[in-house]
């Protein structure tokens, strides 16, 4: 989904994705110039991957808010068996299958144009080890995509939840969700969760860092 700017918040150039690591990395892809549409920045996607390197490998992802694909891209090029795009835009939508045919990764990618909540009510396609949650910072979206994550069949034992909000923005999550890594950058919180029913909640106090992970 679309995201507003938000001031603080690492950004690539306007019209541009660059895929920062593993097999494409340093490709370039184009995107429609639509008002607000912007992708994840360098800066947050390297803290992001460091985080995730152990787990992505072969993992199944969901990116839910999609925009530019550079989350759910990233993860195929690092070594993620497959991710499923969702986005409520159509031009969006476009570019990320020519993202996709450009990349010839067909076999990997599916691009689903629609509304991530209504996704969500339908019976889950696989069990997902990896989802990204990076919706619009001024929406209340997350208040319903969480629970609806929630329902039996979405997500695999153990699955990590990487979700980014404004700094300022308190987001109820499950019991079941343990946080294992946050950090606070500008006016931006990423957090990565584990969704896990046998270990306790750990929820260790946010870290203020300039974008590289502890």
């Amino acid at each position: 989904m679309i995201s507003k700017h938000t001031p603080g918040r690492a950004h690539a150039a306007p019209g541009s994705l660059r895929i920062i690591g593993g097999r494409w990395r340093g490709r370039k892809l184009r995107f429609p110039s639509l008002a607000g549409l912007r992708p994840t920045g360098d800066r947050v996607r390297e803290t992001l991957f460091n985080w995730i390197t152990p787990f992505v490998v072969d993992a199944h992802c969901l990116d839910l808010f999609a925009g530019s694909g550079a989350l759910g891209l990233e993860a195929v090029s690092r070594g993620a068996a497959s991710v499923t795009l969702v986005e409520l835009s159509p031009d969006a939508c476009k570019a990320l299958r020519a993202h996709t045919l450009a990349l010839d990764a067909g076999s990997q990618v599916q691009v689903v144009q629609g509304d991530a909540r209504q996704w969500l009510t339908r019976p889950p396609p696989r069990a997902f080890d990896m989802v990204f949650l990076d919706p619009p910072f001024s929406s209340t979206l997350l208040t319903e995509i969480i629970p609806l994550l929630g329902n039996a069949g979405w997500l695999s034992s153990g699955a990590r939840i990487y979700v980014e909000t404004e700094r300022a923005k308190t987001i109820a999550l499950p019991d079941n969700w343990q946080l294992l890594r946050c950090i606070e950058t500008g006016q931006v919180r990423c957090q990565l969760l584990q969704s896990n029913d046998v270990h306790p909640i750990n929820r260790p106090a946010p870290v203020s860092a300039s974008g590289a992970a502890r």
